[in-house]
């Protein structure tokens, strides 16, 4: 019997083993260095509070990527309790569980943010409301308007940083109001020193006309909206109890069909010759035990960086350097209990913090992502989300610190007026959350030549890519790879074009 070993039991690594079993005899073996499966799209549970790492939307353009997360987790057919409470109208599925009765369900919900700037809030995505230009006033909305027309005149070519992505897409004006300072949040950088191409991946189509028209036409009834730009979706499904439940249940039926998955477990070498890989060294992190294991194929969502540091033999000391300064920006998000917030928002998912005067980049109402998030319906459970790198004073902070940060920060947005206002708090770090687009990534095509050598091994998702995917990005990464093993493809280039191209979606490939 074939074996597969997978690393990582993130949505690239468990849609890897789903897919081997379903498709195949080949027997999928996982292996995880956390506690829990999922990844960044595990659920944290603290006190009976769930959380989302970074906020996951169920969306995707591909009907295959959803009706394979119908399987798992069927569509609500009936309103979850808090639009009950609240009385709204959303779109539901015929013969759909009733979420209010079954737990393996999909929530409808409506995508609602706002951006708090200038101790105002803006609508996410921007529009030119009565209240918007009341909040902005008329010389900044004048501004705007000359600063687009301009850019819409002289776009900015050939269209190299994100600084120039943004600024042909929305004119400078706007650009520096909404973009500049949170971008920088988030990278640590600035928008010039970023390639365009995170803007093609993470935005695509997204401008000013297209979210005016938007504003003015929205569809509020079709859940997919396939003609709509990502950035601008009303509605996205989500588990009952957040993205981890989804990735708990696809663990379960990975272990039904015979696959296994192990957490706790580290792959520290991996062993090749010729054009092959022939097997891993694994460490158990809870007794420290090693163990070596064969396989006849190999599929890696580890950070492209640890993967080559793993050879053995070594790889080329060029292809060592190169990994050696791929760049990433961790993560940190700090769940707190608040029994009251001096704050005029109840229905957000999320509010982006422009204010470059506090490091606090996001904050998450996890109660309006699904209302059972939440174990009773007194106070607010927020995520105080923070962008940041290993060498920042930030991610030093040891947890009442970082509490006690988060909220002096909330005093100085003014959204609680005292710090006892917070009542407990869990702190949620994430090494390497976001694969960065500087420094040696723009020689990342010669690792890719490397790795791709080897006819049994296949990189997929967000680290194993060193791509900023978004969750059905990564899962249909793995299953374009289990694809090549079926069909015994040499060529990885169908992984590689995963989200290379917003038409990727809409031309029907994946139907």
């Amino acid at each position: 019997m074939k074996k597969a070993v997978i690393i990582g039991a993130g949505p690239a690594g468990l849609t890897a083993a789903l897919e081997l079993l379903k498709t195949t005899e080949i027997i999928p073996l996982v292996f995880e260095t956390d506690s829990q499966v999922g990844g960044i799209s595990k659920t944290i549970s603290y006190k009976d509070y769930r959380m989302d790492i970074g906020g996951h939307r169920f969306f995707s353009k591909s009907k295959q990527i959803i009706d394979w997360w119908f399987k798992i987790l069927p569509p609500a057919g009936a309103p979850a309790k808090d639009d009950i409470e609240f009385g709204r109208q959303i779109p539901l599925f015929a013969n759909g569980p009733d979420p209010e009765k079954e737990d393996k369900v999909m929530l409808v919900r409506k995508r609602l943010s706002h951006i708090f700037y200038e101790n105002k809030l803006f609508p996410y995505p921007l529009n030119f409301s009565l209240k918007v230009i009341k909040n902005l006033g008329f010389f900044k909305i004048l501004d705007i308007i000359t600063g687009y027309i301009y850019t819409f005149l002289f776009p900015k070519k050939p269209e190299i940083s994100l600084e120039d992505f943004f600024i042909n897409r929305f004119g400078r004006p706007l650009y520096e109001m909404f973009f500049k300072d949170y971008t920088y949040k988030v990278w640590g950088k600035n928008c010039s020193e970023i390639d365009a191409l995170w803007g093609r991946q993470r935005i695509k189509g997204l401008n000013v006309k297209k979210a005016l028209i938007h504003a003015l036409k929205s569809n509020k009834k079709n859940i997919f909206q396939k003609k709509v730009e990502t950035t601008l979706i009303n509605y996205f499904l989500y588990p009952k109890y957040g993205p981890g439940q989804l990735w708990e249940e696809v663990t379960k039926r990975i272990k039904q069909k015979g696959g296994k998955v192990y957490t706790h477990h580290k792959i520290e070498k991996i062993f090749w010759e010729g054009n092959k890989i022939i097997g891993v060294e694994i460490r158990n992190l809870k007794n420290g035990k090693k163990f070596k294991l064969k396989a006849d194929y190999f599929f890696s969502s580890m950070p492209i960086k640890e993967l080559i540091f793993a050879f053995e033999p070594k790889a080329p000391e060029n292809i060592i350097e190169i990994a050696a300064n791929l760049p990433y920006r961790d993560f940190v998000t700090v769940g707190i209990f608040l029994e009251e917030i001096n704050f005029p928002t109840l229905e957000d998912n999320w509010i982006y913090v422009q204010d470059k005067d506090v490091a606090l980049g996001r904050i998450q109402f996890f109660h309006n992502w699904s209302p059972y998030l939440v174990p009773e319906k007194k106070g607010l459970w927020l995520g105080l989300e923070y962008f940041c790198s290993e060498k920042d004073k930030i991610w030093g902070f040891k947890k009442k610190e970082m509490l006690q940060f988060a909220k002096k920060e909330l005093m100085k947005l003014g959204l609680i007026k005292k710090e006892s206002w917070v009542k407990w708090g869990v702190v949620v770090k994430v090494k390497k959350a976001y694969p960065a687009y500087w420094g040696s990534y723009y020689q990342l095509y010669k690792i890719r030549e490397f790795v791709d050598n080897f006819e049994n091994l296949f990189l997929i998702g967000r680290n194993g890519m060193h791509r900023y995917n978004n969750q059905d990005h990564s899962m249909l990464s793995a299953i374009e790879a289990v694809k090549n093993v079926i069909y015994n493809y040499k060529d990885k280039e169908n992984i590689w074009q995963v989200n290379v191209e917003s038409t990727y979606y809409e031309e029907g490939r994946f139907k």
